[in-house]
């Protein structure tokens, strides 16, 4: 979390929203004391379509190897 004065609050309040809106929490203070926060609205989350993720996931092709020796295929190729 991070604070800002008041008249700085004012002149950059298109950029404080921005950095809300990517999860940031902003005090504001006057006079070097906090007075407001600026916080995300929480948003409801939505439904997962099932029907729609199994057929997604049935078009996807077999893969020939297992998640755990694909992961270990990649991490010891990457170490040399």
């Amino acid at each position: 979390m991070s604070a800002i004065n008041l008249a700085d609050a004012k002149a950059h309040l298109s950029e404080l929203v921005d950095r809300v809106e990517a999860g940031d929490s902003i005090d504001i203070t006057r006079r070097g004391k906090p007075v407001a926060r600026l916080t995300a609205v929480a948003r409801p989350r939505k439904r997962i379509d099932a029907t729609l993720l199994q057929a997604l996931t049935a078009t996807m092709p077999l893969q020939a190897e297992g998640a755990a020796d694909l992961v270990r295929s990649m991490r010891d190729g990457d170490r040399y």
